[in-house]
């Protein structure tokens, strides 16, 4: 992600139907937030999104658990699946936690998030750090030339200065080009995709989008499902305009799934039901 503007961010949120995406995606958002149920049990409504979206993001790095199962478990192992869908439920709990942090340091957030995701897995220097020149990243489900670790340590950089330079994009804009560039970069040796994805909401958290984290967008791009994330992730990494715009546009789509999740839940506290 380039450009030559002053604020490169708002430029993105000028491609052609970014701007429908946006006000769909706040449509659907203002909604869940009127639902009379937020008024009283937002804070049920918080931790159910958390848990989905936790198992959402886990289903999309390979571990697709029902959510009962996800719910039930209080032991994950250090291996596969039981592995990723820890990693997952410790992100989103951590998540929340970092907003002060993330104004002033992205990186540092970034950082923690991975320490946070291998959660003592990783025994070694490479946790909690950008992966230096001939250091093995294990993402076997992205599809994407790796770049080398000096174009990470430069992207990461121009990330960071991006996002505390401030914008005047869309929350949807920031997100997407945030979740595209780790995802782009894969920046650590592991855990990437979950990080990404972390870091996402963590922006729409911040930007007062979704102040309460109920709109998981990772139970919309486990929806979606993983074909058309690599898609959507594809036109990102081309760089064309056309490209940006449907990433931009898939991650609006995913927040305004997670949206209709957290509707449901609403809807089910509201009859007694949950």
């Amino acid at each position: 992600m380039s450009s030559t503007t002053a604020d490169p961010l708002a430029a993105l949120g000028a491609l052609p139907g970014v701007a429908d995406s946006v006000e769909a995606m706040r449509t659907a958002v203002d909604r869940v937030y009127g639902h009379r149920v937020m008024r009283r049990r937002s804070n049920e409504i918080t931790s159910e999104a958390a848990l989905r979206g936790a198992r959402g993001s886990a289903a999309l790095a390979g571990a697709d658990w029902a959510l009962e199962e996800v719910r039930r478990r209080s032991d994950f192992g250090a291996e596969g699946e039981s592995r990723t869908v820890g990693a997952a439920l410790r992100l989103t709990a951590e998540a929340g936690q970092l907003l002060s942090v993330w104004r002033q340091s992205p990186l540092r957030v970034l950082a923690r998030l991975h320490l946070v995701a291998a959660g003592g897995a990783q025994p070694d220097d490479t946790v909690g750090r950008p992966r230096l020149a001939g250091e093995a990243v294990d993402e076997p489900l992205i599809r994407l030339p790796l770049p080398d670790a000096d174009e990470v340590a430069g992207r990461l950089d121009g990330l960071a200065r991006l996002l505390l330079a401030g914008t005047s994009a869309p929350a949807l804009v920031t997100a997407a080009v945030v979740h595209g560039e780790l995802l782009a970069l894969r920046p650590f040796g592991s855990f990437n995709q979950l990080v990404a994805r972390a870091a996402e909401r963590i922006v729409l958290i911040d930007s007062g989008l979704d102040p309460k984290s109920i709109c998981p967008a990772e139970v919309g791009h486990a929806e979606l499902g993983r074909e058309a994330y690599l898609t959507a992730l594809d036109g990102y990494v081309s760089g064309a305009p056309e490209g940006v715009a449907a990433w931009i546009a898939h991650c609006g789509k995913a927040v305004e799934l997670g949206v209709r999740e957290s509707t449901a839940v609403c809807e089910a506290l509201q009859r007694g039901a949950a």
